[in-house]
């Protein structure tokens, strides 16, 4: 697998920015995401690494639903870049 194909434009551009905010965080583990998805896409039955992707969903989903409560148009741009559905809303 090439771990370059998954190096996203915006994670070039935020590299230089503060790694701490959430909206790093969430980059960083969509890249996680996307990485492991096509890593099972081969290896359906590693439940390892299935479990290791549920938490990765879980800890993503939280953080999104943080700056949602946060900052609603950071959050929309956000979700517009990384081309991710939005959460369901209660």
């Amino acid at each position: 697998m090439i771990k370059n194909l998954f190096i996203s434009v915006i994670s070039q551009e935020e590299n230089k920015g503060n790694r701490g905010s959430v909206e790093f965080q969430i980059l960083n583990l969509t890249n996680k995401i996307r990485r492991l998805t096509s890593h099972l896409k081969l290896h359906k039955k590693d439940y390892s690494s299935q479990k290791g992707l549920r938490k990765i969903l879980g800890k993503r989903q939280r953080l999104l639903a943080y700056l949602s409560k946060k900052n609603q148009v950071r959050y929309k741009e956000l979700i517009q870049k990384l081309d991710i559905r939005e959460t369901k809303s209660n």
